[in-house]
């Protein structure tokens, strides 16, 4: 029997070699200006904000601090990379396109979630872990980035002929327990969550949607 994978979504990972001195500046630069309220505090929210979160406003990458701007090349880097593999584009393509961009820190303390939500007026995301926060062994699924299976919405009739589907097919979510310098991009579409942080310290990442055009 021929077997074929069809509707499939593409999540990449990857990471920042050797993040340490970069999320040590990273997590500096964020609890500082967390610390300034609502100067840095994103004014309009598009969902409601749980206690225990800090959402920045959504210029991050035009910051200028070199720690922000070494994020922001790498992601960009990474991401061009992505789209290029995707649309099999040759790189005289990839240099006639622009993307415009939102990005954002997340600062979230125990308690602290973000529902589920997609970015429907872009084509890709991105999140970057700063710092995971030190997490309980007994909360395996504290804070972690999940991602909502799309054919949960086709209502399939469950029986036990497709009720243990191996994972490619399976119905389930993906759960991702994102570690430090780990960088996880996706189509903007998915719809996404982050499960309730029950750890010490802070959960620190960094979030972006990006959306292309021809360049003028």
């Amino acid at each position: 029997m021929e077997k074929l994978s069809l509707f499939s979504v593409p999540v990449v990972r990857t990471g920042f070699p050797n993040p340490d001195k970069l999320n040590s500046e990273l997590r500096e630069l964020f609890l500082q200006r967390e610390a300034e309220g609502t100067r840095w505090r994103n004014p309009a929210p598009s969902m409601s904000i749980q206690k225990g979160l800090f959402e920045s406003h959504f210029s991050l990458f035009t910051w200028p601090e070199p720690c922000v701007q070494q994020l922001h090349e790498f992601c960009m880097v990474k991401l061009f990379d992505l789209v290029g593999e995707m649309n099999r584009y040759s790189r005289e393509r990839l240099l006639s396109l622009e993307s415009q961009t939102h990005a954002w820190f997340h600062i979230t303390r125990r308690g602290g979630r973000f529902n589920a939500h997609s970015h429907p007026m872009a084509s890709w995301s991105g999140v970057y872990c700063v710092s995971p926060g030190q997490n309980d062994v007994d909360q395996p699924k504290s804070g972690v980035l999940h991602f909502q299976n799309p054919h949960q919405q086709a209502g399939m009739f469950q029986d036990p002929a497709n009720s243990n589907l191996i994972e490619d097919y399976s119905l389930q979510g993906r759960n991702f327990a994102l570690k430090a310098g780990e960088l996880v991009m996706f189509p903007s579409w998915l719809f996404h969550e982050v499960f309730p942080f029950h750890g010490e310290g802070e959960r620190i990442t960094v979030a972006f949607n990006c959306w292309f055009r021809e360049r003028e």
